[in-house]
């Protein structure tokens, strides 16, 4: 089959952008020819046989999904022409999944559409946005969700019809490029103390990781660590100025990083502090590095942070964020066994299920 990918893809970084690359993956596996059509980015190439192009939009909050949703859709057009398109899977509801609904109703093509998490539970809660979510859920022929909490969610919104379209895909991890011998000198590039553990984030900066509660937690930790951010966004400005303003010592922001594959394992434990979550692949991505974590309990991460790889708490609370990190920093055997553990789980999500 032909089949054209709308949305986040490598190498933009994040959990959509390696779910999507990881089902392209599988496609081509099994013989599919596989286009894409995503964001702009200056490195934007093909990628080990899967056709990658990108549609025009501008950064700038408002304009970003409608210059998106004009450009991608006339460019999907043109795909659906030139290699007869046979199935069409977006990844996000809005705006991918809003042109791959008209765009499929339109050319008569099948639409499969990924929910991820954040645009369910976030976009879906504005009364505007609920209303197209639900148009493109009924109008979709396959519905693939990353977790349990999403199907739930969908159940609220009260589409008919709707429940015998989902398909639960969760989301994979590359074994092979996320291991723990896969270290680099990245402790030593950014100039931390190699002694001192390392606590490490990684995602985009925006208020939905919750990461103020983070830097409160680590204002006030009883053994000393090191806090290493990755990832850019938003909020980047307002963050350092907390860590400034608050003087918290030993928080270090990267920016955005391509080599995530090779920080993670010089780390020591994962934190995930979020509000908002879908099914996070960077816990994942960081179980197979051989790291325990720390994570709030909300959407799947309950699903992933079981006991014997880590401790969940509520969401901002930086208290018991505090606290469940004192507890792995204090008991480094525990701490060395959940990171055992964490390995042999991520192996349960080496493989990604495709929903057609």
């Amino acid at each position: 089959m032909n089949i054209c990918l709308l949305g986040q893809f490598p190498p933009h970084i994040g959990g959509i952008s390696s779910h999507t690359y990881l089902l392209a993956r599988e496609l081509t596996k099994r013989g599919d020819k596989v286009y894409v059509i995503t964001y702009p980015h200056p490195e934007i190439k093909d990628l080990n046989g899967i056709s990658v192009e990108t549609s025009f939009t501008v950064n700038i909050k408002g304009l970003r999904g409608l210059l998106f949703f004009i450009s991608a859709s006339i460019k999907l057009f043109s795909l659906i022409r030139k290699y007869d398109i046979n199935i069409i899977h977006a990844h996000f509801l809005i705006p991918p999944g809003l042109i791959a609904v008209l765009v499929g109703g339109l050319t008569r093509r099948k639409v499969a559409v990924t929910v991820h998490g954040s645009d369910i539970f976030i976009q879906a809660s504005n009364p505007v946005l609920r209303r197209l979510t639900k148009y493109i859920l009924k109008k979709a022929d396959i519905i693939a969700v990353v977790d349990e909490t999403i199907v739930e969610k969908i159940s609220e919104l009260e589409i008919e019809g709707v429940n015998e379209k989902i398909e639960i895909t969760p989301n994979a991890v590359d074994l092979e490029k996320f291991n723990p011998q896969n270290k680099s000198n990245f402790l030593q590039e950014i100039g931390l103390n190699t002694q001192k553990p390392v606590i490490l984030f990684v995602g985009n900066l925006v208020a939905q990781k919750g990461l103020k509660y983070l830097l409160q937690a680590k204002k006030y930790l009883k053994y000393p660590a090191q806090l290493v951010i990755v990832g850019d966004g938003p909020l980047m400005g307002e963050l350092q100025e907390i860590v400034n303003t608050d003087k918290i010592e030993d928080v270090h922001f990267t920016g955005a990083r391509r080599d995530i594959n090779q920080i993670m394992p010089s780390a020591d434990i994962y934190v995930l502090p979020s509000i908002s979550e879908g099914f996070p692949i960077t816990l994942i991505e960081a179980f197979a590095s051989g790291l325990p974590a720390v994570a709030t309990d909300v959407g799947g991460v309950k699903e992933l942070v079981t006991p014997d790889v880590g401790f969940t708490v509520k969401p901002r609370d930086s208290q018991a964020l505090k606290e469940a990190l004192n507890n792995m920093l204090e008991d480094r055997e525990r701490k060395n066994k959940m990171a055992k553990a964490a390995v042999i789980k991520a192996r349960e999500y080496g493989t990604l299920k495709v929903p057609y």
